[in-house]
């Protein structure tokens, strides 16, 4: 039990990424192409949270020439280069799964007023 615990604290980021379910988010993704390694950007809407610890995840969903595309992205991943929030959300649900059978303009999400 010791030794699963070590492991967890050396995968645990000391600085986690703040995202919150609604807001517009901007994931650097570390991507590797044979010996090469390149950052890759996915910039969309965060539609849920899951799991704690280590396991924690978070779903980003974008429309990319008319086709909804959803990435799952580990917290605590090392591939998870950076995230950068472009816009708060304003939003009354935990899981915005709805927006999946959204097109266009019904598909956005309020802007929170600061």
């Amino acid at each position: 039990m010791d030794a699963i615990k070590l492991m967890t604290q050396d995968c645990i980021k000391e600085q986690p990424p703040v995202v919150e379910i609604g807001d517009t988010v901007n994931v650097a993704v570390k991507i590797r192409e044979g010996d090469k390694e390149r950052i890759q950007n996915f910039e969309g809407t965060v539609i849920a949270r899951k799991g704690s610890g280590v396991a924690e995840t978070f779903t980003v969903r974008r429309l990319s020439y008319g086709v909804g595309v959803e990435r799952v992205f580990p917290i605590h991943s090392p591939n998870v280069a950076g995230v950068t929030v472009v816009r708060k959300g304003k939003i009354r649900r935990a899981k915005l799964y709805y927006l999946r059978g959204r097109v266009g303009k019904a598909a956005k999400v309020k802007e929170a007023l600061k």
